[in-house]
């Protein structure tokens, strides 16, 4: 609900007092030939004779409209300040949800904006403020909002559909639903990649080896650049850095226990420096997935619980030193090096890498972008009125969050679905990974971004160069941060309001509480569940926007580059991981690569999954916030965005690899793919 200077540039009838905007909503369901009257009320709270403006039958207010009506009649009411709305009784097609109004006042241009984003129901009049955003202990409209927040907490029911996971919606409300238009969109998208695969089987029949896996690039399904240097160490380094799991690597103080690397081994790799002198320099890193020891997978497959070393080499490249493939050292279980056989290293590489991927698309993408965001998305519709400016600030975040997991992630972790039939560890092992980071996750620690880089101990760039992920959330996070306090600071004149804000109060309980005790379970959220200063709502509002924007745009856009060529980045491998170092051969690394079916699905799915059909981020789909100062932080917000835009490019320019994933204009608003 945008574009005020359209309704002003109107030229009215003679008679006409006011001209009124109407936008409904473009989702199935969301027009109506119901009737529906409009009261105007001024600053001394009279209120105007109704008017009619939804009367006909060829020109109702219809599915994604925009409607202009011309009210005449009504004299000079003063400012209009409020609006009423009441919906007559039924019809086949009675039920109405719309986005919001503009009021022009033909006297005077003067435009007043009520944003509404509601169903309207029949025979219920509702009032709303200009604006519509204000806390609850400053709105004499208490009854409609509390009567609201109840009917929310039935449409928004939980159900915890996976032991040991956190809740999700139990029915997806019809207002999360895609718009028409996004399910075209996708949908043609999803169609022309299914019609190239169909394509390819009709003209190259089946694939009959791994090796063979160019057959299935085209226009459609471009060739990753990944394929060119996927066996070099550089690589493999940037992987950790700058890919879709750029969240993994820490400092390394010492070695841990279990990791058995000796001073022999790696000393030819440091650059003449000893083990613990690279310590003490900060040039040491690793990757400990631990987690993912004694995972049970599917049809006798196997998954390892690898450890990886990193130096940060003269020329500042991030490369590996070390690997182990399992947790207990042993005869069985040796330190692979990149000075062993060639393919014996290679061997070793591609089995880390079945278990980072394991790791980002259980945890770094799905467990804690989607399915962190629902509940965070539930306890904010249990919680807060969506006339509460914290609600509006976050609104745009949810968009199809929870229709995208309803439907699109339903189809992927089903029984016998692609994780199933394309991943090691299968449906059951993923969500057993989730379980199992939910114990150790918090998200004032691992969900708060300048947090997050210090326990990881890689904020110092200096240190850790080349690790553009950092540096570019780092940038958007601050802008985030600085967009989310001009908001918050426009309501919340002290921290006095805060805490007497019962909304925001049982919001943060919600969120903390578990499910047993009407709540979500989200660990470590800011304020314990209470929230008592301004910077604490701040701080955890940036987190939200951050994890529904950036985590999952850099988590989930790359995906394609990085699982578009299987063995850059297999999420399936055939067969045992790598036990000694006896010589191998690239037949051997060949037997290890998945065949056409789970290339051809790992392609589609992934292809599909890094395509992008929403708005940048705060180049918002619906907006929620008219008040002046949110909108002149939505502007400044925009502005910044930009700016950092174009850092990203300048720096892009001088480096070989540019990192584009957190580039602001290719991240969207909310987590809809």
């Amino acid at each position: 609900m945008e574009n005020i200077e359209e309704i002003t540039n109107i030229t009215p009838h003679p008679n006409t007092d006011f001209i009124v905007r109407v936008f409904t909503r473009g989702m199935i369901g969301s027009g109506t030939f119901a009737s529906v009257k409009l009261f105007l009320i001024n600053t001394e709270g009279e209120e105007s004779e109704s008017r009619e403006i939804n009367s006909s039958w060829w020109n109702y207010l219809s599915v994604n409209s925009i409607r202009d009506i011309e009210l005449s009649g009504l004299g000079d009411i003063g400012r209009v300040s409020a609006i009423r709305l009441l919906r007559g009784r039924s019809t086949p097609w009675g039920d109405w949800y719309v986005d919001g109004l503009q009021v022009r006042d033909v006297r005077n241009n003067r435009v007043s904006v009520f944003p509404i984003h509601r169903w309207i129901y029949a025979n219920r009049p509702v009032r709303f403020k200009e604006f519509d955003a204000c806390l609850p202990q400053d709105d004499d409209d208490s009854e409609q909002r509390s009567k609201e927040l109840v009917e929310q907490q039935e449409v928004y029911k939980s159900i915890i559909h996976q032991e040991g996971l956190l809740p999700q919606v139990e029915k997806l409300p019809w207002q999360e639903k895609f718009s028409l238009k996004y399910q075209l969109s996708i949908g043609t998208q999803k169609l022309k990649l299914k019609a190239h695969m169909l394509f390819h089987k009709f003209l190259h029949g089946s694939l009959s080896n791994a090796d063979e896996v160019m057959k299935l690039y085209n226009a459609q399904l471009h060739l990753p650049i990944a394929h060119a240097f996927w066996k070099t160490d550089e690589a493999f380094g940037q992987q950790r850095l700058n890919h879709c799991n750029p969240t993994q690597i820490r400092l390394c103080e010492k070695i841990p226990d279990k990791f058995a690397v000796t001073e022999d081994m790696v000393s030819p790799l440091l650059e003449e420096m000893t083990l613990q002198a690279a310590i003490n320099a900060k040039k040491l890193y690793y990757i400990d997935y631990c987690i993912l020891k004694d995972l049970k997978c599917p049809d006798k497959r196997e998954v390892c619980a690898p450890f990886a070393l990193f130096f940060v080499n003269s020329k500042g490249n991030l490369v590996p030193i070390a690997i182990q493939l399992f947790q207990v050292p042993s005869e069985t279980n040796p330190v692979f090096l990149p000075t062993d056989d060639p393919y014996v290293w290679l061997c070793a590489k591609l089995w880390f890498n079945n278990a980072d991927a394991s790791f980002h698309q259980s945890c770094t993408h799905l467990g804690f972008t989607h399915l962190i965001m629902e509940p965070i998305c539930l306890a904010t519709n249990w919680s807060l009125s969506r006339s509460h400016p914290i609600f509006r600030l976050l609104a745009p975040h949810f968009l199809y969050l929870l229709a995208i997991n309803n439907r699109g992630l339903d189809l992927l972790t089903a029984k016998g679905g692609w994780v199933d039939k394309c991943m090691t560890i299968g449906t059951d092992g993923m969500f057993e990974i989730i379980s199992r980071e939910l114990k150790i996750w918090r998200m004032d620690v691992q969900g708060t971004l300048p947090n997050d880089l210090k326990e990881r101990g890689v904020d110092d760039p200096e240190a850790l160069p080349q690790y553009y992920y950092r540096d570019d959330a780092l940038l958007i996070y601050n802008a985030i941060h600085k967009y989310v306090t001009e908001v918050v600071n426009g309501f919340y004149e002290n921290a006095d309001k805060v805490k007497s804000d019962n909304e925001v109060q049982e919001w943060a309980r919600c969120l903390s509480d578990p499910h047993e005790k009407n709540g979500v379970g989200i660990p470590g959220v800011h304020g314990g569940g209470k929230l008592e200063t301004i910077e604490e709502v701040v701080c955890l509002c940036t987190s939200i926007i951050f994890i529904g924007s950036v985590a999952h745009a850099a988590s989930n856009f790359s995906q394609y580059d990085d699982y578009g060529y299987p063995a850059n980045y297999p999420a399936f491998l055939y067969g045992s991981p790598i036990r000694d170092k006896k010589p191998r051969t690239s037949a051997d690394v060949s037997k290890l690569l998945p065949r056409e079916d789970i290339c051809m699905d790992t392609l589609l799915i992934t292809r599909l999954l890094s395509t992008r059909s929403t708005k940048s981020l705060g180049e918002f789909e619906v907006q929620f916030l008219f008040d002046p100062k949110s909108e002149a932080a939505a502007k400044e917000f925009r502005q910044e965005l930009k700016s950092i835009g174009q850092q990203i490019e300048l720096r892009n320019m001088k480096i070989g690899r540019p990192y584009n994933y957190l580039h602001p204009g290719e991240i969207p608003n909310s987590i809809s793919i």
